[in-house]
């Protein structure tokens, strides 16, 4: 039996909890109406009246009555005649959430953590120092550096001797007053902060004077007595962490010929990255709070779930975790638990055939559906959105939930990697970098432990728990037993040129070692000059070399008309497909496949960075759209065309493409290159087919680390891609707004090298 239900209350335009906060927004407004204006409850509103735009004529009257009211008289505001509600008031207002929802407005997706502006001027009153003369044109190199060093230096000793000031006139006199679990709290991990800083100082100090420079001046200006409150001084360590990064990247620019510049590149990345990890934590407690007012506003929370069995439609607000989805009822103004879906049992499924059936049974308002299936046959979960769009970004971030739940590599080099939350800040693995927030941070291998950024999972190192200690070797030539093994009377192993074989026992100065054969698991002897050992993560590169060529190979090139590409695929068998470019049409690209005794053409529509043939399966190209259909049969999208893509017009052979197992690889042979000349591919540039309008961007860059997306408002990178700009708002918490491989999103700014003189 399938729960029927339509969800409404959320949207993800900033946060999950959009119109939760929003919701709350409006009660606390009509609280106030009612005990500091008098109004009576009949003269207000539901609060679903406003949120959901149901009956603003009612909510206009409310305002008009607080218009009229003695408080804003004094306050001189004029005030505005009540409009009687007339029977089509709520049609004039109906198209407004269907307006915001087809116009997807650019917010900055993390703007739930308020920049700490008073921090920053906190930070920059205590730790100023003396304004720097402009750097001149005639000043070298080495001068600039030592302009830096300074600032550095300066800052530094400022630093330190404001963390002294709080040892000093709060916490030594405090100990007294409160007890120790307080004084944690309040002055967490300042002694070491003190004792890392001391020596931090005084090897600054120590590097400056050894090279001759003596650019070191004594700080002469004390801080004011009690010109700062504690709670101002303890926000100075955090601004200080975050103030690091900016003056090791002033040093690096002018530090170019120096031998370390190198070990200036690592500690910027790692204060970026500390950076990051800071910025993470915060936003993450910001989260946490709104999850705390969230559970507060549900009723029995924590009570026994009952299961729905019936097929009625009932409206319910559906709030989506990373691997859970609450389902509940209004109640009031609060909400009533109906239902906790366990993401981890289900998967997603779309009938876009269905749809057009369920237009026929339900409300106007609610017709687009899409469902969860649970893994072994247990009750499942329909879910019904008043817009397409609303159901498309309903199923993105579904699918973004349950990747992160079941990451694609996430059993990558024999690990099993599952999604946790660290208790202590924890470096990833693969690239060092810390484990960024404070929940679901990475994921864990449940064998060996190991740690891992959901980007890093298929680049860690071989799972310890089910790695062999014997070494692998690869045969550099092929061996048949002669000549034979010495000392005589040792069985010889006979292998292939490019075998694998693990080595049993060999010492670097015997001519035989001894080995097993994986294929064959034979064991024997042979020549030790005939092996080498086995390159580690071959099969990875090459992999990754061979879709990297198909992404130059598989271009399309002229056009075809329709009647040519039926005349084509008749004289074919059922199945037969070929893909062309269409002729003055809004959609370039159409499939067209001969099944039984007709043609059929498919038009693939390109529109929001995504490419499909039905609105319920996008691919991000058409490469991925191919591929998919040669194992899924049309009738997903089509009912009466059942059949996949099959048997490709025309191959077209790759002599430089190495062979390989690689699906995506081999999804290359299977499409069909025509041009109306005697349909031979002819060269041609056009547009590549992931291109879409895009703003203007302010800059390029190059991304230095990889980079998995958490949602769909993120944008995933690889190492080495091409990336534009297009905003840098979220600068001053790590994020900026880019284009890479034909996806736009949010992406950590200091994945990325921006390019210069752009």
């Amino acid at each position: 039996c399938w729960p029927v239900l339509h969800s409404s209350g959320c949207h993800f335009r900033q946060t999950v909890w959009l119109s939760f906060l929003c919701l709350k927004n409006i009660r606390t407004f009509l609280k106030v109406c009612h005990d500091k204006f008098g109004l009576r409850n009949s003269e207000l509103f539901d609060p679903f009246d406003l949120f959901d735009v149901r009956d603003f004529g009612k909510v206009i009257s409310a305002v008009s009555r607080l218009s009229h009211h003695s408080i804003a008289q004094n306050k001189g505001i004029r005030p505005f005649p009540s409009e009687e509600t007339v029977e089509n008031d709520d049609d004039v207002y109906r198209s407004l959430e269907e307006l915001a929802d087809e116009h997807d407005l650019g917010e900055d997706i993390y703007d739930c953590v308020q920049c700490d502006d008073d921090g920053d001027d906190i930070y920059e009153d205590i730790i100023k120092v003396e304004v720097r003369q402009p750097m001149k044109m005639g000043m070298t190199e080495d001068d600039k550096r030592n302009c830096c060093l300074q600032e550095i230096q300066e800052t530094e000793a400022k630093y330190y001797k404001t963390l002294e000031d709080i040892e000093k006139n709060y916490m030594i006199p405090l100990k007294g007053v409160l007890n120790p679990q307080e004084m944690e709290s309040i002055f967490i991990n300042l002694e070491e902060l003190i004792k890392v800083h001391s020596n931090f100082l005084r090897a600054i100090d120590q590097a400056i004077m050894s090279g001759g420079n003596t650019l070191h001046k004594e700080c002469t200006k004390k801080v004011q007595e009690g010109k700062f409150k504690l709670q101002d001084l303890l926000v100075v360590p955090m601004q200080r962490v975050l103030k690091y990064h900016l003056l090791l990247k002033d040093l690096l620019s002018y530090s170019k010929e120096r031998a370390e510049q190198q070990q200036l590149k690592q500690a910027l990345e790692a204060m970026e990255d500390l950076a990051m990890y800071i910025n993470e934590v915060k936003r993450d407690n910001e989260t946490l709070k709104k999850i705390g007012e969230f559970q507060c506003s549900i009723e029995n929370l924590v009570m026994g779930l009952s299961v729905w069995t019936d097929d009625c439609f009932r409206s319910r607000y559906l709030f989506l975790f990373d691997k859970a989805v609450i389902v509940c009822k209004r109640k009031g103004y609060n909400y009533e638990l109906k239902e906790i879906i366990d993401l981890q049992a289900h998967k997603m499924s779309d009938d876009p055939m269905n749809n057009k059936d369920v237009r026929k049974v339900l409300t106007r308002e609610w017709s687009y559906a899409f469902y969860l299936i649970h893994l072994q046959g247990k009750q499942g979960f329909q879910f019904f959105c008043k817009t397409e769009e609303m159901k498309r970004k309903w199923m993105e971030h579904f699918e973004m939930a349950l990747s992160n739940i079941k990451p694609e590599k996430g059993t990558a080099n024999s690990h099993n990697f599952h999604m946790s939350t660290f208790d202590k800040f924890t470096n990833c693995k693969a690239c060092t970098m810390l484990l960024r927030g404070i929940f679901y941070q990475g994921y864990i291998c449940s064998k060996c432990g190991a740690e891992a950024h959901k980007e890093c999972l298929e680049t860690t190192a071989q799972c310890m728990a089910c790695t062999d200690p014997r070494p692998k070797m690869v045969a550099l030539r092929s061996y048949q037993g002669i000549p034979p093994p010495l000392p005589p009377g040792r069985s010889s192993l006979s292998f292939q040129s490019g075998d694998t074989l693990e080595l049993l026992k060999g010492d670097p100065d015997s001519a035989w070692w001894e080995g097993r054969l994986i294929q064959t698991k034979k064991t024997g002897y042979f020549p030790s000059s005939a092996v080498k050992p086995c390159p580690v993560g071959q099969q990875v590169s090459q992999q990754v070399c061979g879709i990297h060529v198909l992404g130059v190979v598989c271009r399309f090139a002229g056009n075809l008309e329709r009647g040519q590409a039926d005349m084509l695929l008749k004289a074919h068998i059922s199945g037969t497909y070929l893909i062309r470019e269409r002729t003055a049409e809004a959609e370039r690209f159409a499939i067209s496949i001969r099944f039984n005794d007709e043609v059929k053409h498919i038009k693939v529509v390109e529109k929001d960075n995504w490419i499909h043939i039905t609105e319920a399966k996008k691919f991000e190209s058409l490469l991925e759209l191919v591929e998919y259909y040669q194992v899924h049969s049309l009738k997903e999208s089509f009912k009466q065309l059942d059949t996949t893509l099959r048997y490709p017009y025309k191959h077209r052979e790759h002599h430089t493409l190495p062979k390989s197992n690689n699906r995506a690889s081999a999804a290359c042979y299977n499409f069909s290159f025509l041009s109306p000349q005697a349909f031979n591919a002819v060269p041609h540039t056009p547009a590549p087919l992931w291109s879409v309008f895009t703003p203007r961007p302010i800059a390029m860059a190059t991304a230095r680390y990889n980079f998995a997306a958490r949602d769909m408002r993120e944008l995933s990178l690889r190492e080495g891609d091409t990336v534009k700009i297009y905003s840098k708002i979220g600068g001053d918490q790590g994020w900026w707004k880019g284009e890479a491989n034909g996806r736009v999103g949010w992406f950590p700014s200091t994945y990325v090298d921006e390019e210069v003189g752009q």
